[in-house]
């Protein structure tokens, strides 16, 4: 992943950025897996493995969906913005959020567990949660999976955009982003049967909270508001 000191000319372009971007995310996404099948040892409350439909397991496939889009908006904003905090925002918000992705991918692959919902149904492991009105999703067509998640046509739009624009419906999209995702952070940190899947859902929540306050400044900064 190119770091948001390395100046135009020092980037690979076309297929070798391409090849680039793709290992580091194998790299990453291998390392967090490996992390993940060693945290059974000292934190696991049991030797089994959680349910399928388990607090645990619906968190991992979930959220790991919902971070994804995560690290794609923030990788567009990091390619094409020219503010140097912008980018750096951006680039901290995707290995973040990348490291987490690898590590929950790598506790399913422990637990025998699919890497998505295989009925495409989300968050159905919230619905006793009785939290903001969230419960089970269905995947539709061009609409968001989950709370916070950008419609196909959103990010059409950040991907055309560029300078202020781009800096604002950035800032704008992962804001409604981060609060979208907070729901499924907060339950598990309480509802999760392993203590390593709690800690990480309540790393999630301090990471995202101060990167809110940081989003919200830039965006004021910039005169613009968060999206309704």
């Amino acid at each position: 992943m190119t770091s948001p000191e390395t100046s135009e000319s020092e980037r690979p372009s076309g297929v070798a950025r391409t090849l680039v971007i793709t290992a580091a995310v194998l790299a990453v996404l291998l390392l967090g897996a490996a992390i993940g099948l060693l945290v059974k040892l000292p934190g696991s409350t049991s030797s089994a493995a959680p349910a399928s439909g388990s607090v645990d397991v619906g968190f991992c496939q979930d959220m790991a969906v919902h971070h994804l889009q995560g690290i794609q908006m923030a990788n567009i904003a990091r390619d094409r913005s020219t503010d140097p905090d912008i980018r750096q925002l951006a680039f901290d918000i995707a290995s973040t959020q990348l490291e987490q992705v690898g590590r929950m991918k790598g506790w399913l692959m422990m637990w025998n567990e699919h890497e998505q919902s295989p009925d495409g149904v989300y968050m159905a492991w919230m619905n006793d949660a009785g939290i903001h009105g969230h419960g089970a999703t269905t995947a539709t067509p061009g609409q968001p999976l989950m709370p916070g998640m950008a419609t196909t046509e959103e990010l059409t739009k950040l991907r055309g955009l560029s300078g202020r624009d781009l800096e604002v419906y950035f800032l704008q999209l992962m804001i409604r982003h981060h609060v979208g995702g907070a729901p499924m952070a907060e339950y598990a940190a309480r509802q999760a049967g392993q203590p390593f899947v709690r800690t990480l859902a309540d790393n999630m929540l301090k990471s995202q909270t101060s990167e809110l306050d940081v989003m919200k400044d830039y965006l004021a900064k910039r005169g613009a508001a968060p999206l309704p």
